[in-house]
Formats: structure tokens, C-alpha cells, sequence
């Protein structure tokens, strides 16, 4: 998909692409323009198709429906198909126009593992504030929870921060932005922290206190919170929201916020990625000293003194330490344009793409491996949005066939319980694609490291946007370094079907060798007291 941008709108354009390599550029659809905040992708209504919300030029004067659909209407069977349909969209409470930029979302926000709808708006003034929508199936989205949000916010993005079961905010604010040089001046990484309802402690704990919820059983992460919040206030008496200056983790740079070799430029956030696989999400972000724009990781790490993030005393949920060893390779970048993670030769640790400008301005790209032993696991997952039936793609003469994986879906949630070495159970989220505007650049499947653990995943909850009684399933004893593909059933009371993939590692070898060698001690052991009862019967006898 192409967004050609005139002067008060962008001109959308589909080019469908062809089985084997590349885009049908010949047979290219265009359809109605938007306003120039650019629409995301979203499952509006439950099919598993892709439609886009955002606003057009016709609608941006109607607040009542200013929210527009593109409904994915596609169907092969048809003569003459049509991709798009435009429709009011489903929101039924005061809308309000999108920043643009933005950094809207697509992530369950409730708890329920059906994904909600993170809107940033904007009065016409510059000031901004958010919207979050809660998805109630066929009876469109609800406006739950609105509010301003800190002066200088820049891009939004969402993970969980403190490894709780709950999807966080986490973002950078700057008092003044240079539009020609997209560095910001006296900037503060600002972190949200989801008030939900917690896991339970113990596993005998049904969670009710006088009929009251008040927390959440391992096999039942999924029950929607009414009363989750976020609460961006920065009092001192709250501990839900945390922020700390740049300048405690870098005291000689500026953070870079905005990509000005695009005209207009394009936001640059915080990108968010386990590298070590300990369970909570690490950070990736650009510096500015001088002319030198670098790539830096940065820990997420326990609290204590000293540590950016957390209090004088050492207390607080999570801090952030500058990486310093093993990093040289990405440090050496001086012409950084944006950074991401991903997972390049699928070994299971999370890698890093550096976009660069490039020595004569035309653009490059650098892969920074990563190289490190963690002695801890990681789960790869990704589910299908439906694309072919059962799973399976098929070639034009049906010669092969094939897993649509590179298939984008927004909108699914991963949830999980899982034991460490100490027995000690935690949750964790993840979202898969909970962004994808604006050259978010993530990758189509979800990667989170599980810590040390010395046992299977407790309970892995996968949910989809289906607007079914179950949109979501609980996979119980996933193997750990492994990856989890889910083909969600759209027609009702068909079953799920669940595809595992281990990865190959130089441990297996080792591992069947160890099963053998205990199977054949045990058919020993076996052989030997069978013929020691055998003999003392035939004493008795």
C-alpha cells in the first residue's frame, strides 16, 4: 500500500502482490483519500481482515462521524472485485480530530486479549491528548478513558514495562523540537504504567473478595478490568506514572525525535524489544552530539540507587542502564536515521536494524548482530489473520503451497504465566503489531523472552479480534525456545488449529542422547528386578 500526500490529503493506493516475488503494478487500486493523519490497520468488525480507520477530507467537518472505515470487503467469487467500502465507523462517544502526526495503537488495553483502540488527538493548538476505546465486539467500540497527555509528547509506544500482564505507555516528552534537525532540547522518557488487576500469588486464590475480583487467576488472564486506568499526572504520590531525564543516561546528548530527511518528517519513538531475554522490554533510541547521530541500547534492569528511572532510595518498578559492553558495533554508527529490532538469522535472540543515511544521502541499511549468551528462553509467536483456508496458501495452478506468515495482522494479544528457577509465577503481555503507521517497522510476529525458567509455559493465552463468544484460546505446556503459529477458526465452532516449531540448536544432539541413556538404565533396572521377583518365586514355589 502507497500514501501519495497532496496538500491537505493522502491518496491511498493498493498494489496487490504477485505469488513469488514482487507487486502487480499494472492492476493498482486507488480509494478514497484521508486527511493527512494516516489511517491504521484494524480488524473493525471482527472478520479477520484488514480495514483501516482514520479521517477524510469530507468527514473531518462532522463530528458526530468523523471516524471513517475502510471495510475490507474483499471476495474472490465476485465479478468485479472491490478491496474497500467506506463506512462510519463503529465509535460511539465524543471523537475527536487525530494528531499528525500520531502514534495511535491497536492493543488490548483492558485485559480482556481483545484489542482496543489508542487514538492521540489534537485541538488545533498543538495541544494533544488520547482516547482509548475499549472493543465490544458487534456493538462497535465504547469511549472509555480520554485525558491530556504531557506537554512536548512525542511518539507513543506500548509494551509491558513491568512485567504484570498489562500493556504500558511508554514515551519521550521535549520542551522544543528543532524542525530542521528533529533533535529535542531538555527531553524525559515518561512511562504509564496500566493499573489493572493483578495476578494472583497463589494459584488456590479464586481472586473474589466478598463477590469483588480483585486480582486474576493464572487460567484466567483474560477477564476484562472496567477499571483499568492510566493516570499521566506527575505527582509525586504517583506511582503509576515515572519520568527521568535523557540527560541521566546520556549528559552530553540530545534524543533524536524526529527523521527530517522525509518531507514532512517522520516521528521516531521508542522502540521496544527484549535483547536479553529476561522478560522485560529493553530500548533502543538515537543520540545527537554534534553531528553524529548514534544508535544506543539501553537495559531495562531492577531498581536500585543510582539507577535511572527509580527513586533517590533505590525504589521503583523498573530502571534503564545505558548498555556498555559488546555494543561497539552499533555505537560506531554516526549517521543513524531510525533503529529496530528484529530477529535476522532466527537463532531466538533479537538482532538490530539500523537505518542509516547513508554517506551520499541515497540510504543504507546496517545488520548488528546479536552475539550475547543469555542463559534464559524466548517464545516466537504469530497468528494468521485467515488470508487461505486452513492455513495454506495455494499457487495459482495449485502446484505448492504455502503459510501465509508474512501476512500483517494487527490486533492479536499474547498473555502468559510462567515459573522461574525460584518458583516464583509471573505474567507478561505482548501485542502483535500494535503499530504500524508512520515507518513503525516491526516485524509481523511477536518475540518475548521468558527469563530463566526450568519448566513449561504455565498457560499461554492467544486472543484475536474474532467477534466470537471465544476470540481467544489458552495453550497450556508451550516448550520454550520455540514458535507458535495460531490459525484462528472465523466460522463458528470449528476448532483452532496450533502449529509448533522448535529450533534447532547443538543441545538436541545432546538431549536425545540422555533420553536414550536413561530409557536403557531404566529397561536395565526394570530387567533386573524382574528376574530377582522371578527367582524368588521359583524359591517359594
Amino acid at each position: 500500500m502507497s500514501q501519495g500526500q497532496s496538500s491537505d490529503q493522502l491518496d491511498l493506493t493498493i498494489y496487490p502482490s504477485l505469488v513469488g516475488d514482487g507487486f502487480d503494478t499494472n492492476n493498482a487500486q486507488t480509494f478514497p483519500s484521508s486527511t493527512l493523519a494516516q489511517p491504521i490497520p484494524i480488524d473493525i468488525d471482527g472478520d479477520m481482515k484488514i480495514d483501516l480507520l482514520g479521517i477524510t477530507p469530507s468527514s473531518k467537518g462532522t463530528p458526530d462521524s468523523l471516524y471513517q472505515v475502510w471495510k475490507n470487503v474483499w471476495d474472490d467469487s465476485a465479478s468485479n472485485p472491490t478491496l474497500f467500502q467506506m463506512e462510519d465507523a463503529p465509535f460511539h462517544g465524543k471523537q475527536c480530530t487525530l494528531a499528525n502526526p500520531h502514534s495511535n495503537g491497536v492493543v488490548d488495553l483492558d485485559g480482556d486479549c481483545l484489542a482496543d483502540v489508542f487514538l492521540v488527538c489534537e485541538d488545533g493548538r498543538g495541544h494533544k491528548s488520547y482516547q482509548i476505546w475499549i472493543n465490544k465486539k458487534d456493538e462497535g467500540f465504547a469511549l472509555s478513558q480520554e485525558g491530556p497527555l504531557p506537554s512536548g509528547t512525542q511518539s507513543i509506544s506500548f509494551a509491558d514495562i513491568d512485567r504484570d500482564g498489562t500493556i504500558d505507555l511508554i514515551f519521550p516528552t521535549c520542551s522544543s523540537v528543532s524542525p530542521s534537525t528533529g533533535v529535542g532540547s531538555d527531553c524525559y522518557i515518561n512511562i504509564a504504567y496500566n493499573q489493572q488487576l493483578p495476578l494472583c500469588t497463589l494459584t488456590t486464590d479464586s481472586g473474589l473478595r466478598k463477590g469483588v475480583r480483585v486480582c486474576r487467576r493464572p487460567e484466567d488472564l483474560c477477564i476484562t478490568d472496567p477499571n483499568f486506568k492510566f493516570d499521566l499526572s506527575p505527582r509525586s504520590d504517583n506511582n503509576a506514572f515515572v519520568r527521568f531525564p535523557v540527560s541521566s543516561l546520556f549528559p552530553s546528548s540530545s534524543l533524536l525525535v524526529l527523521d527530517t530527511t522525509f518531507s514532512p518528517s517522520i516521528p521516531i519513538g521508542l522502540k521496544l524489544g527484549d535483547a536479553d531475554l529476561d522478560g522485560f522490554p529493553d530500548l533502543l533510541v538515537i543520540t545527537t552530539s554534534g553531528r553524529d547521530h548514534t544508535p544506543h541500547l539501553i537495559f531495562s534492569v531492577p531498581c536500585a540507587a543510582g539507577v535511572a528511572g527509580c527513586s533517590s532510595d533505590g525504589k521503583g518498578r523498573r530502571g534503564w542502564k545505558v548498555a556498555n559492553k559488546g555494543v561497539e558495533a552499533l555505537e560506531a554508527v554516526k549517521d543513524a536515521r531510525s533503529v529496530s529490532f528484529l530477529d535476522m538469522d532466527e537463532d531466538g535472540t533479537l538482532d538490530i536494524l539500523v537505518q542509516r543515511v547513508g554517506d551520499n544521502k541515497q540510504g543504507s541499511f546496517l545488520f548488528i548482530q546479536n552475539n550475547f549468551y543469555y542463559d534464559a528462553f524466548f517464545l516466537k509467536a504469530i497468528v494468521l489473520n485467515g488470508a487461505c483456508d486452513n492455513g495454506w496458501c495455494y499457487t495459482p495452478n495449485g502446484s505448492a503451497k504455502y503459510h501465509p506468515f508474512g501476512v500483517s495482522y494487527s490486533g492479536a494479544t499474547y498473555k502468559y504465566t510462567v515459573l522461574d528457577t525460584s518458583g516464583h509465577r509471573s505474567a507478561a503481555q505482548v501485542g502483535q503489531l500494535p503499530q504500524t503507521s508512520y515507518h513503525s517497522l516491526q516485524t509481523p510476529y511477536s518475540f518475548f523472552g521468558l527469563g530463566r525458567t526450568n519448566n513449561y509455559i504455565e498457560n499461554l493465552f492467544v486472543g484475536t479480534t474474532l467477534h466470537a463468544d471465544q476470540h481467544y484460546i489458552n495453550m497450556e505446556g508451550v516448550i520454550p525456545n520455540s514458535k507458535v503459529v495460531i490459525l484462528p477458526s472465523i466460522k463458528e465452532g470449528e476448532a483452532w488449529k496450533e502449529e509448533l516449531f522448535l529450533r534447532p540448536g547443538e543441545w538436541i544432539p545432546w538431549v536425545t542422547v540422555t533420553v536414550v541413556a536413561g530409557t536403557l538404565l531404566l529397561a536395565i533396572i526394570v530387567f533386573v528386578l524382574h528376574l530377582n521377583e522371578k527367582a524368588r518365586f521359583s524359591l517359594l514355589g
